[in-house]
C-alpha cells in the first residue's frame, strides 16, 4: 500500500495496512532541516522579471523541497502551497510534484471559501453586517463558493490533485466565533455546498479549524467532509470523545498538542502523541498529525520526538 493509498483508506474510515498515515498541513522548519526557505516564506515580487528558466528553477526547487520533507518524515500526504498563488502556477506545481513523485503521495491544497473568524479590524463591521444586511452576506457567501468551484473545475480537468483542505478557522478556544444558530445560517449551508461541489469534481475534502469545535461538531459532520482536522486540545477538544461521537461518520486527523510541543515537558509531548494514537487508531479512519502544523518557532527536536513515537507505535496489524 502506497502512502497515498493509506490516506484514501483512512478517509474512507477504513483501517490501512501497516502504519497509520501521517502528514502536516505545513512543515515550516525547512531551514533547520534542509537549509532552504519554505515556499510560503519566499517573496517573489520579481516573478514577472524572471526569465522562464529562472521560474522553472524556482518551481523545481519548491517541488523538490515538498517531496524531500515528505520523505524525511514519512508523510503520506503533501499540502501544496503554490507561490505565486495563481491558477497557472498552481497547476504547474501539482503536475511537477506528480512528475517527480508519481502517485506515491496524496496531494492537497487550500480550498476553503467560507467565512472565517474576521480580523480584529473587521470583526465589528462583519457582525453589524450579519444583522443589517444578512441577505447580502449570504449572497457573498454563495458567490465565494461558486468562484472556488469554478477554479476547482479547471484544476480537476488538469488532473493530479487529490483533495482540498478547507482551512477557514471558525473557533476560538472558548468556542465558535458565531453562535451555533448563526453558524447554521451563515456558514453551514455554504460549507455543505462547497464540499458537495468538490466531491462532484472527484476531490476529497479535509475540514480544518482550530479552537473548540464541540458546539458545532454536529454541523461540521453533517456537511460531510471526508475528515476533520485539527481537533484542537488547546481548545478543549478531546480526540477520544470526538472519536466516540462521530468516528463512524468522518475521518479524524490530529491532535498532538502543539502547545506541549512548544512549552511542555518531553514526557508531556510523548504522552500527547501516545494519547492521539491510542484513541485515534482503533477501527481506522484516523491520520496522525499535530494539532495545527509544524510552525516557525516549534523546536524541531520535539516534532522529531513525536515522529519517532509514531514510527514505533503507530502500526496496525499487517493483515488489516
Amino acid at each position: 500500500m502506497t502512502p497515498r493509498e493509506s490516506v484514501i483508506r483512512a478517509l474512507k474510515r477504513e483501517k490501512p495496512s501497516g502504519r497509520v498515515p501521517h502528514f502536516e498541513l505545513v512543515f515550516y522548519l525547512t531551514m533547520e532541516v534542509f537549509g532552504r526557505v519554505h515556499p510560503l516564506h519566499r517573496d517573489y515580487v520579481q516573478w514577472d522579471q524572471m526569465t522562464e528558466r529562472e521560474r522553472e528553477l524556482h518551481r523545481q526547487d519548491m517541488a523538490d523541497l515538498y517531496i524531500k520533507t515528505a520523505e524525511r518524515y514519512d508523510h503520506s500526504a503533501i499540502f501544496l502551497h503554490p507561490n505565486p498563488n495563481t491558477l497557472e502556477e498552481t497547476i504547474r506545481l501539482i503536475h511537477l510534484v506528480r512528475e517527480m513523485s508519481g502517485d506515491k503521495y496524496f496531494l492537497m491544497m487550500h480550498g476553503d471559501a467560507t467565512f472565517s473568524i474576521p480580523s480584529g479590524t473587521e470583526m465589528q463591521r462583519f457582525c453589524y453586517r450579519l444583522v443589517d444586511e444578512p441577505d447580502k452576506v449570504k449572497e457573498e457567501a454563495k458567490l465565494m463558493v461558486n468562484r472556488a468551484l469554478e477554479k476547482a473545475e479547471i484544476i480537476s480537468r488538469a488532473g493530479g490533485l487529490d483533495a482540498f483542505a478547507l482551512c477557514s478557522d471558525y473557533c476560538l478556544n472558548a468556542g465558535p466565533f458565531l453562535s451555533p444558530s448563526m453558524f447554521a445560517e451563515f456558514v453551514t449551508p455554504y460549507l455543505a455546498m462547497l464540499i458537495e461541489g468538490y466531491r462532484s469534481l472527484g476531490f476529497y475534502t479535509i475540514k480544518h479549524t482550530d479552537g473548540n469545535i464541540m458546539p458545532i461538531l454536529d454541523q461540521l459532520v453533517d456537511c460531510e467532509p471526508d475528515a476533520l482536522h485539527s481537533l484542537d486540545p488547546q481548545g478543549g477538544v478531546d480526540l477520544a470523545e470526538v472519536k466516540r461521537l462521530v468516528g463512524d461518520k468522518v475521518c479524524l486527523i490530529g491532535n498532538v498538542n502543539c502547545g506541549l510541543l512548544q512549552t511542555g515537558t518531553q514526557e508531556e509531548a510523548i504522552e500527547s502523541a501516545r494519547y492521539a494514537l491510542r484513541h485515534g487508531m482503533p477501527g481506522g479512519g484516523y491520520i496522525f498529525s499535530t494539532s495545527n502544523c509544524v510552525y516557525t518557532g516549534m523546536p524541531l527536536e520535539r516534532y522529531e520526538l513525536i515522529v519517532d513515537i509514531w514510527r514505533k507505535e503507530g502500526w496496525y496489524d499487517t493483515e488489516a
